[in-house]
């Protein structure tokens, strides 16, 4: 398939992957997933990929110790496919700043917030849905951002808002916000495979 080389990262499920997948073989993302990385042994996405015939890595610290041993193995990973895109998709661990540099808005990730909402160190999972509902607030959403040295700061691709219910708890915040999430992501990679994102200063133009 022509188009960009995807590398999706992940740590659980995986259903952000899925959706991905789910694009690219429609045909909807320009590109395909060459390679999909996990840090967690078990994760579930590593499944849909194989049952996709995606090729998957695990890269966690009993195969690999140290961290640095683990971010030099992700950085040559990349290099020796050709990635041109890195999607982190419920990814937990951190990525190395060489690695950020290397992929200068390169590397996307999703948040389920509205950036700059609940995001930042400790934010994430269902913290940031249990927190969401703690502060009352009346919507949420997810965002789609490229990925800097700042946690969640990043400039942001897209955003789109849900309303929250009164009667809404945390986990019924978290299943609007994943509909949101499959959506929205890979809209963002499809702009990004077709060259419309821009990038000046640290607001996205899409063009």
């Amino acid at each position: 398939m022509e188009g960009i080389k995807i590398a999706v990262l992940i740590s659980g499920g995986g259903t952000n992957l899925q959706a991905l997948i789910d694009a690219v073989e429609a045909g909807f993302i320009k590109g395909s997933i060459a390679l999909v990385i996990s840090d967690r042994k078990g994760a579930f996405g590593l499944i849909r990929a194989e049952n996709h015939g995606i090729q998957t890595m695990l890269l966690d610290k009993n195969t690999y110790g140290t961290i640095e041993k683990r971010d030099a193995v992700l950085l040559q990973a990349l290099q020796e496919k050709e990635i041109d895109l890195v999607v982190l998709a419920g990814y937990l661990a951190i990525v190395p700043q060489n690695i950020i540099a290397e992929y200068r808005n390169k590397i996307i990730n999703i948040h389920p917030s509205l950036i700059p909402s609940f995001c930042g160190n400790g934010y994430y999972g269902e913290k940031v849905h249990q927190e969401a509902f703690n502060r009352g607030v009346k919507v949420t959403g997810a965002t789609v951002h490229f990925v800097n040295e700042e946690t969640d700061g990043g400039p942001i691709i897209l955003q789109e808002i849900v309303a929250i219910d009164f009667d809404d708890d945390w986990k019924d915040i978290q299943l609007k916000v994943l509909k949101i999430e499959h959506k929205i992501l890979p809209l963002a990679v499809k702009l990004f495979a077709e060259d419309r994102l821009e990038v000046i200063g640290n607001r996205v133009k899409i063009n």
